[in-house]
């Protein structure tokens, strides 16, 4: 059931992500709802794209810390082994999420989703 639900979701987002205004990115932009559903059904990895004192400040359960300027080959292979791993990202508004969904799509991650930012997430985060 739950493997069906996944199934279904990326379908969804997929279908979504055609409409979504990414086209040619190499990202999709999804909705916080979309992605807090990714998160509750399949493995993904939550990408935190904000500075180390932002981050300290509150962030979403277990997202890894990778602030934008600091993206490059060895960083971004530290943070996401696998180029194919589905890796949601957000920073504080959205602007720099986009920003590093850009350049991890440069450097061949395939399986990427921008949210926004956490400053409009209603679901929980901690310390």
């Amino acid at each position: 059931m739950k493997r069906l639900l996944s199934l279904l979701l990326s379908l969804l987002l997929l279908l979504a992500g055609c409409g979504s205004g990414s086209a040619g990115t190499g990202y999709q932009q999804i909705s916080q709802e979309e992605a807090k559903a990714m998160m509750d059904m399949q493995e993904v990895i939550v990408l935190d794209v904000r500075e180390q004192n932002e981050y300290d400040s509150g962030h979403i359960p277990g997202a890894v810390l990778l602030p934008v300027g600091t993206i490059d080959e060895t960083t971004a292979a530290d943070a996401i082994p696998a180029k194919d791993a589905t890796v949601l990202v957000y920073c504080r508004s959205g602007n720099r999420s986009k920003t590093a969904a850009a350049a991890l799509a440069k450097l061949g991650y395939t399986n990427l989703y921008e949210f926004g930012g956490i400053n409009t997430w209603p679901y929980e985060t901690e310390p």
